[in-house]
C-alpha cells in the first residue's frame, strides 16, 4: 500500500515540510533507505545520513535544524519525538500485514463454533466444537484450535499452533508458531514395579490479555484446575511452562527457560535465558534472575539473584572473583604451607638441641 505524506503527518500529528502528496509503500533505515520508503531520524549520531539518503519521506523531531542542504527528493514530516513515531509507524505496519478476513478453504470449521465479527482462519485449520473466536481474531494455516476453547478479541495465532481443548485465552494476545498451548502435563506415578503408570491431565491453561507466546514455546494443562499466564507476561521462543504453574501480571521469560509445575510466580519479574526453576516455589515481584540460574528455593520480593543454584547476585558476583583467582590462591596457600612446614622442622630441631 501507499501512503502520501499528508496522511502520514494526520496519523503523527505531525507537519509536512516538502511535498505532501509524495508517497511511500515502505520503511527503511536511514543509511539503507531507497526511493520510496520512509526512514526516521532520532539519533544524533545518525544525522550526516540525512543529507545523503535515498528516502522519500524522513520523521525527524520538529526542533530539527539541518546544517547544510538535504536531498530535493527528501521531504520531512517534523513532530514532537521521531522514534516514538516512527515506533507507531512500525505498530500499524504490522498490524497491516495481518489484515485478513473470512475462512480459507480447504479448512474446517465446527457447526457449532461461534466465530465473531471480521475473524480470519487460513487454510488447513481446525476448529472444534464449541469453540468461540471474538471479533477480529486471526488463525493464520496451518493452525489447530480444540473443542471449547476460548479467544478473546484481536488475538493473532501463527501458522502451525496448536491449542488444546479447552484453553482459554483473552484479548490481544499472539502466539507463534510452533507453541503449543494445553499438551499434558508431565504427570506420571510409579507403580510399585517401577513402571510409571500415566495421571490424566483434566485441568487446562488460562492466558490472560495480551499475553504473547514465542515460537516453538511450550505451556501444559493442569493436571486439576488451571495453569496461568496473567496479563501483558511475554514469553520468548522455546519457553517451557509445566502442570499448574502462575505466572504473574507483566513478566519477561527469556529463551530456553524451564519452569516447573505448581510455581507460582508474581509480578514484573525478568527471567534470564536457560534459566531452570524448580517445582512448588514460590517468586516475588519485581525479582530479576540472570542467564542460566537454577533456582531451587523461593524468592523474595526485588531480589536480583545469579548462580546454579543462584543466590544474590552481590555475592555471587563477590565469589565469582574469589573463584577466578582460586590457581593463584592455591599456589599461595601450597607455599604458605611449604614455609608453615619448614618453620615447624626448625622449631622441632631447636626444640631438641
Amino acid at each position: 500500500m501507499q501512503f502520501t505524506a499528508e496522511q502520514i503527518a494526520d496519523l503523527l500529528e505531525g507537519v509536512v515540510d516538502g511535498d505532501p502528496q509524495v508517497l511511500v509503500s515502505d520503511l527503511a533505515k536511514i543509511e539503507e533507505a531507497r526511493s520510496g520508503t520512509l526512514t526516521f531520524l532520532a539519533n544524533p549520531r545518525y544525522t550526516e545520513y540525512i543529507y545523503t539518503t535515498k528516502a522519500t519521506i524522513a520523521i525527524v523531531n520538529e526542533d530539527f535544524q539541518a546544517g547544510r542542504a538535504i536531498p530535493k527528493t527528501l521531504t520531512l514530516i517534523r513532530v514532537k519525538d521521531a522514534r516514538m513515531a516512527f515506533t507507531q509507524l512500525l505498530e500499524r505496519n504490522a498490524e497491516l500485514q495481518y489484515e485478513k478476513k473470512g475462512i480459507e478453504q480447504p479448512s474446517f470449521v465446527s457447526p457449532r463454533a461461534k466465530l465473531g465479527k471480521n475473524v480470519y482462519i487460513g487454510a488447513f485449520c481446525y476448529v472444534g466444537d464449541d469453540v468461540e473466536l471474538g471479533d477480529g481474531v486471526k488463525v493464520f494455516p496451518n493452525s489447530y484450535i480444540g473443542d471449547r476453547c476460548r479467544i478473546g478479541a484481536g488475538t493473532r495465532i501463527h501458522a502451525g499452533v496448536k491449542i488444546y481443548h479447552q484453553t482459554q485465552m483473552g484479548a490481544q494476545c499472539v502466539i507463534h508458531s510452533g507453541a503449543v498451548i494445553g499438551a499434558d502435563g508431565f504427570g506420571f506415578v510409579p507403580r510399585a514395579d517401577g513402571v510409571y503408570e500415566k495421571m490424566p491431565q483434566v485441568g487446562n491453561v488460562i492466558l490472560e490479555d495480551q499475553v504473547e507466546i514465542g515460537a516453538n514455546t511450550t505451556v501444559d494443562r493442569a493436571t486439576i484446575g488451571h495453569t496461568i499466564i496473567r496479563t501483558g507476561t511475554k514469553l520468548d521462543n522455546l519457553v517451557q511452562v509445566g502442570h499448574n504453574a502462575e505466572i504473574g501480571k507483566h513478566n519477561v521469560v527469556v529463551s530456553q527457560a524451564g519452569i516447573a509445575g505448581s510455581t507460582r510466580i508474581g509480578d514484573h519479574n525478568q527471567i534470564g535465558g536457560q534459566v531452570g526453576i524448580a517445582g512448588h516455589l514460590v517468586i516475588g515481584d519485581r525479582v530479576r534472575i540472570a542467564a542460566q540460574s537454577g533456582i531451587g528455593s523461593n524468592i523474595g520480593d526485588g531480589e536480583t539473584v545469579q548462580g546454579s543454584p543462584a543466590f544474590k547476585k552481590s555475592l555471587h558476583d563477590r565469589s565469582f572473583v574469589v573463584y577466578r583467582n582460586l590457581p593463584d590462591l592455591k599456589r599461595r596457600i601450597d607455599g604458605l604451607e611449604k614455609e608453615l612446614a619448614e618453620l615447624r622442622a626448625y622449631l622441632n630441631d631447636a626444640t631438641r638441641k
